[in-house]
């Protein structure tokens, strides 16, 4: 890892760099490609200051710390870089994984010829009963931003048919009533 550190308002001292240095080699096992470390130590009055910028393929670091002794500071500061590469690494972990498919795969899979639904189990279909109650469509718009689901299925009070209004991907409602 090429480390810099820079020294404000403290005598530049070879063991404070040596000793960051020795914590930043850790990291080096935890990245997966070479990494450039900024490493900024100031004392102000009382406060000792430890700031670190990490940048790593497409991982960017920034933290900062402050106790009353620079070795501590150095040590916090080192603890919150090390967390926070722990969720970044999870994160794309959690990203990558599962069953992640192009479009054109899942375009292929799923199509609805009288083919495929032959071929589907009475296991394959998720049952799900719904409670629907009779009311007006502005009462459902009001249930539909209320909850959690894309969709409300209701009885419309004024025609007594079976309505679905739903939620379009631009952020406008859409309705759909039978015909007749």
């Amino acid at each position: 890892m090429k480390t810099t550190v820079t020294f404000k308002k403290i005598d530049s001292s070879s063991s404070l760099k040596s000793y960051v240095q020795k914590k930043l080699d850790r990291f080096d096992k935890m990245l997966d490609s070479p990494a450039e470390a900024y490493v900024v130590l100031t004392v102000e009055k009382f406060r000792h200051i430890a700031e670190i910028t990490l940048n790593c393929d497409r991982i960017r670091i920034h933290a900062k710390e402050d106790s009353e002794s620079m070795y501590s500071s150095i040590d916090a500061l080192m603890d919150k870089v090390k967390s926070q590469i722990k969720k970044n690494k999870e994160k794309i972990k959690r990203h990558m994984s599962g069953n992640k498919r192009s479009i054109k795969d899942e375009s292929s899979e799923y199509d609805l010829s009288s083919e495929s639904t032959d071929n589907m189990t009475a296991d394959q279909i998720i049952i799900e009963p719904i409670d629907y109650k009779p009311m007006d469509v502005e009462d459902a718009v009001i249930e539909l931003n209320s909850g959690r689901q894309s969709f409300f299925v209701f009885n419309n009070a004024r025609t007594g048919q079976l309505n679905v209004l739903y939620k379009h991907n631009n952020g406008k409602l859409g309705l759909i009533q039978p015909r007749g």
